[in-house]
């Protein structure tokens, strides 16, 4: 009787984890949004496709945000020329100046946009936690996610996947 509900419990749990790993790793298009960066700009994403894009959600007053700037600069430096769009979007709840202000300090070359009404991050899926990136293939589609710092190797080693095909 144990050994049964003990080998049911496992195939339950299999059948659980298994749905949860192919719901969180299903290759989803990006969503159709529309932004206006902090220089007015506007950026259609839908437009993009054809292009390796990263989105990444982050705020101001978030270390590792801050800590991934450098990362997303050399990204940008190093991959823009070969079609890499890197959109950094601010969190509803950060305030427009210290966006404006953080992006001069840092001399960030790449878009950011202001996400007042949360529009965008409820677009990619109810973006909560800072940083969230999003690595969006020429296809349109949204290939990974990562909640937390991403590893700049393996973005670095995605990119020269996608661009070189």
């Amino acid at each position: 009787m144990i050994k049964k509900s003990f080998i049911t419990i496992l195939v339950i749990g299999f059948i659980i984890t298994s749905y949860w790993f192919w719901q969180t790793n299903q290759i989803k298009p990006a969503p159709e949004i529309n932004l206006t960066t902090i220089s007015g700009k506007k950026i259609d994403l839908v437009q993009l496709k054809g292009k390796p894009v990263i989105v990444t959600f982050w705020a101001t007053d978030c270390k590792s945000c801050i800590e991934e700037v450098p990362h997303l600069i050399d990204l940008y430096s190093q991959y823009h020329s070969k079609g890499l769009e890197v959109i950094a979007i601010a969190m509803y709840y950060d305030p427009p100046n210290h966006v404006v202000t953080m992006a001069k300090a840092k001399k960030i070359p790449y878009d950011i946009a202001l996400d007042l009404k949360a529009e965008h991050a409820n677009a990619f899926g109810q973006v909560q936690l800072t940083p969230t990136t999003f690595l969006i293939a020429p296809s349109g589609n949204i290939i990974q996610q990562i909640t937390g710092k991403f590893e700049i190797n393996d973005i670095r080693n995605q990119l020269n996947n996608l661009i070189t095909g």
